[in-house]
């Protein structure tokens, strides 16, 4: 089973490069010379992709298979990567001049293959987990496997400004790197058997049966939880660093700051996350990590830069695990309709283009500050997922005792 999941895990490191949008906005920027407008094209690009892809790849998953549409994520995002280090772009010093758009169009490209590739391993990826794990052991793996994701999402922040201090390479060298790792992912998967767990007697997936399971009352509550959490994940890395600089006066290395104090305790949280859930349920530990996050908000109100701090680390903590946990509880409810369910939260990720838009506003209309009442806002919604699920786990467990 170890070497059934090991590919699965290098998978989730892949999906993690998606996540490379958010750096690259001041890094393209910078490099390009651009406006802050032509700079947000690229995360713009890259969660398009999620809104687009994730129902119909769903689809065609329950039609060609789970290993079928792992392989095609993969070869896309390669694609992806190949495609500006074609153009010269692979860590060495190449010279831009104003105004030439060429190459950043070919970094949008890029970004779009790459962020297409990323959404179609998404797809694949938390359910082919339910498929190569053992008998209880999903929730578990999958949480683990997010913080694997959570390590390549990493790279993004923290490999450019290493290399140009180490070896004086430009961010560019993140293509190749991503290529390589892509590369030993396929190798390695190209052996891996999946055996679908799927019901004989289920219709094939359409888009009509997937955007069904909306009628259902508890898929619409948790598909949205995925679109606030994104969201709220999204605003708050992209609003750590601003807040981190106009209230505390951290400069230069405010990138690394709120890694270390944001994205840090993610993966920490995502490690710890699956020895925790081997021994608490999951909708507990469901409703455990909203708490955190919440009370993790309300602490970075406080003026004083070391209570800040820790509200961030909480946050990071409390964030950890709710993705993982909500696809999982989802799954585990209809597992037989896994691939349309799959399909249906990946496109709420589109979350993450949308809710920093509307923290944006209210920052520009008040404060920094106090556009964090809109993840907060999101963390109480995604609270009331929580304890729907406990409610709806001891509504069938007072049944079952009284049959």
């Amino acid at each position: 089973m170890k070497m059934k999941t090991l590919p699965i895990f290098l998978v989730f490191l892949c999906m993690g490069f998606g996540d490379v949008v958010g750096p690259l906005v001041g890094l393209a920027k910078n490099t390009f010379q651009l406006s802050y407008t032509m700079a947000q094209l690229i995360p713009f690009v890259g969660f398009i992709m999620f809104g687009l892809l994730s129902v119909p790849m769903g689809i065609y998953q329950d039609k060609k298979g789970k290993k079928f549409i792992l392989m095609l994520g993969l070869i896309v995002a390669l694609v992806g990567l190949i495609v500006p280090m074609l153009n010269g772009m692979y860590g060495g010093k190449v010279e831009f001049f104003p105004g030439e758009y060429f190459s950043f169009y070919l970094v949008l490209l890029s970004i779009l293959l790459l962020c297409a590739g990323a959404t179609i391993l998404q797809v694949v990826g938390n359910p082919v987990m339910r498929d190569v794990s053992p008998e209880g052991a999903y929730s578990k793996n999958l949480s683990f496997a997010q913080s694997i994701k959570a390590v390549g999402s990493s790279l993004g922040f923290l490999l450019p400004p290493f290399v140009a201090i180490v070896f004086g390479l430009e961010w560019s060298i993140l293509f190749p790197v991503f290529s390589v790792l892509i590369l030993i992912t396929l190798f390695l998967s190209m052996p891996l058997k999946i055996e679908e767990h799927k019901n004989p007697d289920s219709k094939p997936a359409t888009i009509s049966s997937c955007l069904s399971l909306l009628k259902n009352g508890y898929v619409l509550l948790m598909v949205i939880a995925i679109f606030f959490y994104v969201g709220a994940e999204v605003s708050m890395s992209s609003s750590v660093p601003i807040l981190l600089y106009e209230n505390f006066g951290i400069r230069g290395f405010s990138l690394w700051v709120s890694w270390a104090i944001f994205f840090l305790p993610i993966i920490i949280g995502r490690f710890t996350g699956s020895l925790i859930l081997s021994r608490m349920p999951a909708k507990k530990f469901f409703v455990l990590s909203n708490i955190i996050s919440i009370i993790g908000v309300a602490v970075i109100f406080s003026s004083n830069e070391v209570i800040t701090y820790i509200g961030i680390i909480l946050v990071g903590l409390g964030f950890s695990n709710i993705f993982p946990l909500i696809f999982s509880i989802t799954i585990d409810r209809m597992p037989d309709r896994s691939n349309e369910l799959s399909g249906l939260m990946i496109t709420a990720i589109a979350g993450g283009a949308i809710v920093p838009l509307v923290m944006g506003q209210v920052a520009d209309l008040s404060s920094i500050l106090t556009s964090f009442i809109v993840p907060l806002l999101c963390l109480f919604y995604i609270a009331y997922t929580s304890f729907i699920s406990i409610r709806k786990e001891d509504m069938l467990t007072s049944k079952a005792g009284s049959l």
